[in-house]
């Protein structure tokens, strides 16, 4: 038997990422799912059985795509300084400085700390950049560089005077001198 939508599955799960970062988790519904996904409200429930299976599955298509994107831009380095210049890229570019993706990043700690099978992905995307980082640096600098990526994404998303490329830069340098 042929399937009508063969993308519907992954609509939903997209469209949830959608509805998390305008409404939060707490805000999630599978109705909200459903509009945004443009699918019957039976079609979410079909798929997955609760909405936190279908949260879980969007946060952790979520964390590999970031963390497949951040080792990839990684990959590109060749020595310790165009690793540290990737850092800056990851920080400063379209990986972490997005509204969206820190906004999500927000609502995906906030669930992860409360289901511990979104905090195994968490530590696994941890663990997949710190021995991205771990090419060129040692492993508490891989950690603690690991943690500014983030960090400054937090800070410059809602701080007055966010941290400019430049500013980075030296951060970087001084945690990876």
């Amino acid at each position: 038997m042929k399937r009508n939508d063969p993308g519907r599955r992954q609509r939903i799960i997209d469209a949830t990422l959608d509805v998390v970062a305008v409404h939060g988790v707490t805000g999630t519904t599978h109705r909200r799912i459903a509009a945004a996904a443009a699918v019957p409200l039976g079609s979410v429930t079909y798929y997955f059985a609760t909405l936190d299976d279908l949260v879980t599955t969007a946060f952790v298509q979520l964390a590999e795509q970031s963390s497949c994107t951040f080792a990839d831009r990684l990959a590109e380095a060749t020595d310790r300084n165009s690793a540290k210049e990737a850092v800056v890229a990851i920080i400063a570019g379209s990986i972490w400085a997005t509204p969206r993706t820190l906004l999500l990043s927000y609502e995906l700690y906030a669930f992860a700390a409360r289901h511990p099978p979104v905090a195994a992905v968490m530590r696994r995307w941890m663990s997949n950049s710190r021995s991205a980082l771990e090419r060129f640096f040692d492993p508490l600098t891989a950690r603690a560089l690991d943690a500014l990526v983030e960090g400054i994404g937090i800070h410059n998303s809602i701080d007055a005077a966010p941290l400019d490329q430049e500013a980075i830069r030296t951060i970087v340098d001084r945690i990876a001198e």
